[in-house]
């Protein structure tokens, strides 16, 4: 299947070289928007095998500028603002993929040190068989109701950046802005005392299995367990509002292996690549119909609406500043 992206259908052509070669992405974990499929696309189109890598955001800039004088990663994976740090300390260096000129300003460095490849939206991945009888929540009000004790799982906002995410949109839907983040410590402070769960990593398998019934994530992570796995799941987008993300990818600075980490890139913002995100149930970051018998999965349109767009540079400016203050206001 061809799909039409931006202006002009953009056909590439992979050779891929006689022997299998090796790269390595941090931050690739395959239960994560389809990693999976994506890592065996790279394999079977350009014979380059990547490792299964199931860092979060913060702790792949963490180990990137650990390793900033001897880099092992070629390319890396993360949350928007995680990948402006990365170009802003120059671990991630410059590169244009082919395709780069139809990602949307603001989702992109001038520069290239980053760019969006897909974009997801906050919300509730729910475990309905996992509820024992409690309503499917619709508000993040809904979960501090004691019938939701020890049900709730959000990802650590001070290093994961979905958790950080999860924070401005609750933040947001509460009225606080990118300079004023008192609602979401008061509401993880009042989320406290219902035993929420707070992994540091992904946690799909955690939901699917029902040790973690509800758990604040991306619509995609939720549309893959509702119609792939066995099971009752739902997404749920917060009757309050919430926020819309891209995920970013960015060429390491100084990397061991600079073409096949280029190679990669070109691939994932080509059309086959694209198309794979949408297969995931994510948006692509270039300008794409979805495909009818993905868009019917999705939350009506109308639902959308609630989910915004926000200044990710000032959301970036943030992040530390809000990691600190969780960390040591909520209990």
């Amino acid at each position: 299947m061809k799909y039409k992206l931006g202006a002009a259908l953009i056909t590439m052509t992979f050779a891929a070289p006689a022997f299998a070669e090796d790269a390595v992405c941090y931050n690739c974990p395959p239960q994560w928007a389809d990693w999976g499929s994506m890592l065996e696309a790279i394999d079977e189109n350009l014979n380059i095998q990547m490792p299964h890598d199931n860092k979060n955001s913060g702790q792949t800039l963490s180990q990137l500028l650990a390793e900033r004088d001897n880099p092992i990663a070629d390319v890396a994976y993360y949350g928007v603002t995680t990948g402006i740090k990365a170009g802003n300390e120059g671990v991630a260096t410059p590169y244009f993929p082919a395709g780069f000129d139809e990602i949307p300003d603001g989702l992109k460095d001038p520069e290239g040190r980053w760019f969006a490849i897909h974009y997801g939206t906050v919300g509730f991945f729910v475990n309905v068989d996992a509820l024992g009888g409690a309503e499917v929540p619709q508000c993040f009000a809904d979960l501090k109701d004691p019938q939701y004790r020890g049900m709730v799982g959000y990802l650590d906002p001070s290093s994961a950046f979905v958790g950080y995410a999860g924070a401005v949109a609750v933040n947001l839907a509460f009225g606080g802005d990118l300079g004023n983040f008192d609602p979401a410590i008061n509401y993880f402070d009042e989320l406290a005392e219902n035993s929420p769960i707070v992994p540091k990593q992904t946690s799909y398998a955690r939901v699917v299995s029902g040790e973690i019934p509800i758990l604040f994530d991306y619509d995609f992570n939720a549309y893959r367990g509702k119609y792939e796995e066995d099971g009752n799941f739902e997404f749920v987008l917060p009757c309050e509002g919430s926020v819309r993300v891209p995920y970013v990818m960015s060429l390491v600075n100084d990397g061991p292996n600079p073409e096949l980490g280029k190679r990669v890139l070109d691939f994932i913002l080509s059309d086959e690549g694209q198309a794979i995100w949408t297969n995931a149930y994510l948006q692509p970051a270039r300008p794409v119909e979805l495909p009818a018998e993905v868009a019917e999965k999705f939350l009506p349109a109308s639902d959308y609406e609630r989910a915004v767009a926000v200044d990710y540079a000032l959301m970036e400016q943030a992040q530390a500043g809000f990691g600190e203050r969780y960390l040591a206001e909520v209990d």
